[in-house]
């Protein structure tokens, strides 16, 4: 049995006759945060939608806890512990911020259980249970995304730029969360994002798409810079 929590294997897949990935291949084992780093229109948001059934690849496998998912659709992915924080903002917001959170369980017991969980990570979230997500501000917003995601008591996130238009202060936040995430609730996370320097602070590992098609990966250590890594994404 393999220590992966996700395994992908030759992974190729698009829209129409199109492929927009190719050929990737990794592995995630539990507790680790891989940051798939790219420039945009390189398929990250597409790799991500591969794997939570969104769009079917045209060859290769998804493997998920040793289970083959590769045609498996999105609700089923979910109640497998996938969690996907998509790029696009997903909240219903003429509905609560509560009303939103417990789209993430399915029972009021599960809800008031994993409340505290949720006011560890963002005490201010709690604070607006009753307003409209749609009267939030874009950092609440994407707040209420990841605790959506959280309160799920997800195995594995699938998150695609969460700092996108957040301020300094609010992507510390978000670092510290999935840090968090990471080593006291044992989640792996499959991170893309165009951040660097928040990407190289909380990953495990990265890996570089470009073109649809893995051209460097590799440890985040010392000897992984954000100069080093730099080339790969400029302009």
């Amino acid at each position: 049995m393999s220590d992966a929590i996700l395994t992908l294997s030759d992974i190729t897949s698009g829209y129409g006759s199109a492929a927009v990935v190719r050929d990737v291949s990794l592995d995630i084992k539990q507790g680790e945060i891989l940051a798939v780093l790219g420039k945009n229109g390189m398929g990250k948001s597409t790799l991500l939608k591969t794997i939570m059934g969104f769009v079917s690849p045209f060859g290769g496998q998804v493997i998920l806890r040793d289970k083959d998912v590769t045609q498996t659709p999105p609700h089923m992915m979910a109640r497998s512990g996938v969690a996907h924080i998509p790029q696009e903002n997903t909240l219903f917001p003429d509905l609560s911020v509560e009303d939103n959170l417990r789209l993430g369980v399915n029972s009021d017991r599960l809800f008031r259980q994993r409340l505290p969980t949720i006011e560890s990570l963002f005490p201010r979230i709690l604070e607006r249970m009753k307003q409209r997500a749609g009267t939030l501000s874009g950092g609440e917003q994407k707040m209420l995304l990841m605790c959506r995601g959280l309160i799920s008591h997800p195995r594995l996130m699938l998150i695609d730029e969460i700092t996108e238009g957040l301020q300094p202060a609010m992507v510390d936040r978000m670092a510290e969360v999935l840090v968090k995430a990471r080593d006291d609730l044992g989640i792996s996370v499959l991170l893309v994002e165009q951040h660097l320097d928040f990407a190289l602070s909380i990953a495990n590992r990265f890996m570089i798409l470009k073109l649809g098609e893995i051209v460097d990966q590799g440890v985040v250590d010392s000897q992984v810079t954000s100069d080093q890594l730099s080339a790969h994404l400029a302009v």
